[in-house]
């Protein structure tokens, strides 16, 4: 009997300690908050940096450059796991491999990708007093090791993003960068400033939260997903900072929010800080509403003058091209009333393939061919009044159902459902007119590129591989969670009558195209700098004068001068009044072809499990050998000087076109552009310089079968779940290129033509 009991009593313990477990997780007991981890590696050798920099000089000796600046390479947008979206993605059941630390991105930085400068711009809105205490003293660390501050090995900025969302258009200001030059206290913000509205109601609502029986299905990885409710609850527990009290005079334990970029350069100009100030993904469809523009951020109270640089390219893909085609077509644009316009060449409309998804579905249910077409224009109608959410209202579709329906199929690797109103092109042609009808105020941006990568790795782009670690790629593991993620829904022969009421209600992930997104992830861009060395000034001053490009990965080398008429020569970026003929002269190189696996000094830097782990047994690692140039192609657009002039006779892309005779070491060309007189009126010159083609991840997104006549009739998707294979990288050949900051001509009659005019 005694033993009968003993067991039972036992039994009864396990059970209530079973029970108390269950109970514990459920109110997230075991939770722990992340830290920024430790930095393993010390800095790089010196004769490892003197070396890389006799090599670049001796490659612009070759092409005439006798005193150039150095061109350091660098990645100005890079997340770690005190991101939501980076820890969410980092979770096991979506294929992660668990917390990417701050430390880690500076090892990687460091002894991966080898650049020479990067930033942290961890999303304001999922920060805490705390994180931001850790990520300065993270940063400073980073920086610490770096060697002599007068020429580091690298250089650390601090900094956050500001990821603004709007409902409609007019309320839509997309995301930007805040990156700050010091280091210390009184040089950073008292703490990161969130988007007011959908951005932080998101984050610091309902869809943060993760569902605590998911640590029961993989019980193995569990702490990982109480570290993530821990981490989200920790958000919420910020208290709202009063809105009507400057950031100097606010308690350093609130949490402070900008509703547009105005107010956000306000709050910061309040703490009398030197800062950059980057807009970043203008023109990704995945949450930007149809038919936004930049016209409304020209306006004098939304400051554009904050805003120097414009990261034309990142991992989401390239936000350069302007296209006349829109994806609606807007009648109200603050009721968003709008109708779905027809295919063209070049463009199918998500809105009109939505249509034709009912259509079938419809005739297959043996309805009559009125009532199909009927069901057609309603789902066009009603995709259009959605605007970012238009693809809800098809119950049940799949990727293959959509085609290429929303995309711009003659851009270079173009971001998903491409807005081209706030296409960079578009920005740098507009103008406005409110404060000087003689001297509008314009976007005067340089270019810079990045990866926006979310697993703390900066630079991903210095080769083709690890697909799922060195992009944004990442879904669920098993078919099975995948069915638990994303029930399936059963097909309808007419679309949902959804309103954006409904949608905003709720606002979230699940808006987002997630699986179709994945196909057009890449390893992302880099930024360059011309500077007068190392220092973390010098690099800063190149950025701050705008003598800056930007590449699609490959570190490529780039110059883009106007050659004056006394001799004097305005490299790229710069802002010149010019009453001549202006003459331009470029300068290009290929990139070095990369060798396998890691150099030396990597290998002895750091641990080899820590840098097998980081870069997946591949470091930047270059030959003797350059890709080669194969032609420089000059863009051309000459701004508005009226209000609502036609933006599309502005943008001459592409204006001219150079082929390179390239041995080797590059080329040089030279142009000058005798319309300009003729023209009378401001103009402003980027050029491209296109590398021969080479693999790239994701480089035919879609991957669409064409038919005869060049349409889309299938697609092969490359998924960032188990449909797609983590060992197929999803490469195709593709020609990527460096982009050189703008020369901003301000038109000025010549001597000689004012005294014919007088």
């Amino acid at each position: 009997m005694g033993l009968f009991k003993t067991l039972g009593l036992s039994l009864i313990a396990v059970l209530v300690g079973a029970g108390m477990y269950l109970f514990g997780m459920k109110q997230n007991w075991f939770g722990e908050h992340r830290l920024p981890g430790t930095i393993e590696g010390p800095a790089i050798p010196d004769h490892i940096v003197k070396q890389r920099a006799a090599t670049q000089r001796s490659s612009a000796n070759a092409l005439g450059s006798q005193a150039p600046k150095q061109i350091l390479f660098g990645d100005l947008h890079v997340h770690t796991t005190y991101s939501t979206d980076a820890f969410m993605w980092s979770l096991p059941v979506f294929g992660g491999e668990g917390s990417h630390p701050l430390a880690d991105a500076c090892d990687f930085a460091r002894y991966c990708s080898a650049i020479d400068f990067w930033s942290i711009n961890d999303h304001a809105e999922a920060s805490t007093p705390d994180r931001w205490a850790e990520t300065k003293e993270s940063i400073r660390q980073c920086n610490a090791v770096a060697g002599d501050p007068a020429n580091p090995d690298m250089v650390a900025f601090m900094g956050f993003e500001w990821s603004q969302v709007g409902r409609t258009p007019l309320e839509h200001f997309g995301h930007k960068n805040v990156i700050f030059k010091g280091l210390s206290d009184d040089e950073l913000s008292l703490r990161p400033i969130a988007a007011a509205g959908v951005a932080s109601a998101t984050i610091r609502g309902s869809a943060t939260d993760l569902d605590w029986r998911l640590a029961l299905t993989d019980f193995s990885n569990r702490q990982n997903y109480f570290d993530f409710r821990t981490f989200a609850a920790e958000i919420r527990s910020v208290p709202d900072c009063d809105p009507t009290i400057a950031s100097p005079e606010l308690s350093l334990n609130c949490y402070e929010q900008a509703a547009d970029p105005g107010d956000l350069t306000l709050r910061l100009d309040a703490q009398s800080l030197e800062y950059l100030l980057i807009p970043h993904g203008t023109s990704w469809g995945f949450y930007t509403p149809p038919s936004t523009s930049f016209d409304k951020q020209l306006a004098p109270n939304m400051r554009p003058e904050k805003q120097p640089l414009i990261e034309i390219m990142s991992g989401h893909g390239n936000s350069e091209e302007y296209r006349s085609w829109r994806s609606i077509d807007v009648v109200d644009e603050k009721n968003l009333i709008a109708f779905c316009p027809k295919p063209s060449k070049n463009y199918l409309p998500g809105c009109w393939q939505a249509g034709q998804i009912i259509l079938e579905r419809c005739t297959d249910a043996g309805e009559s061919a009125a009532e199909c077409k009927a069901r057609a224009e309603t789902a066009r109608e009603r995709y259009a009044a959605l605007g970012v959410a238009g693809h809800t209202i098809i119950a049940g579709a799949q990727i293959d159902d959509w085609l290429d329906a929303g995309q711009c199929k003659d851009c270079f690797l173009p971001p998903l459902n491409h807005r081209p109103g706030v296409s960079v092109q578009y920005g740098l042609a507009i103008s406005n007119f409110e404060k000087d009808a003689d001297n509008p105020t314009r976007f005067d941006w340089g270019f810079v590129a990045a990866s926006d990568n979310h697993r703390a790795r900066p630079g991903t782009g210095y080769k083709a591989h690890s697909r799922f670690m060195m992009t944004e790629a990442s879904g669920p593991t098993t078919e099975k969670l995948r069915s638990t993620m994303f029930p399936p829904v059963e097909k309808k022969a007419e679309s949902l009558n959804i309103t954006r009421q409904n949608i905003w209600d709720n606002p979230g992930f699940h808006l987002l195209e997630l699986e179709r997104q994945a196909s057009f992830f890449t390893t992302g861009g880099l930024t360059a700098v011309h500077a007068e060395g190392r220092s973390r000034g010098a690099v800063w001053g190149a950025m701050k004068r705008r003598e800056t490009y930007a590449t699609s990965g490959p570190r490529m080398l780039l110059w883009f001068d106007l050659l004056g008429t006394e001799g004097d020569v305005h490299p790229m970026g710069s802002k010149v009044e010019q009453g001549a003929v202006p003459r331009f002269r470029v300068r290009a190189a290929g990139a070095f072809k990369q060798k396998p696996g890691c150099p030396e000094f990597a290998e002895q830097g750091l641990p080899g499990e820590r840098l097998d782990k980081l870069c997946r047994g591949e470091c930047y690692n270059p030959s003797d050998e350059r890709q080669k140039i194969v032609r420089i192609e000059v863009v051309k657009i000459t701004p508005q000087v009226f209000a609502n002039e036609l933006v599309d006779n502005l943008i001459h892309d592409t204006w001219k076109s150079f082929p390179c005779d390239d041995q080797g070491q590059g080329c040089t060309i030279e142009f000058e552009d005798p319309e300009y007189l003729s023209d009378s009126r401001d103009a402003l010159y980027y050029v491209r310089a296109i590398q021969e083609a080479t693999p790239t991840v994701n480089g035919a997104n879609l991957r669409c079968i064409f038919d005869a006549e060049g349409k889309c009739i299938s697609v092969n998707p490359c998924y960032g779940d188990y449909r797609t294979p983590k060992s197929d990288n999803c490469l195709a050949d593709v020609e990527n290129r460096a982009w050189s900051s703008p020369i901003n001509l301000q038109y000025a009659a010549s001597t000689a033509e004012v005294e014919t005019a007088n």
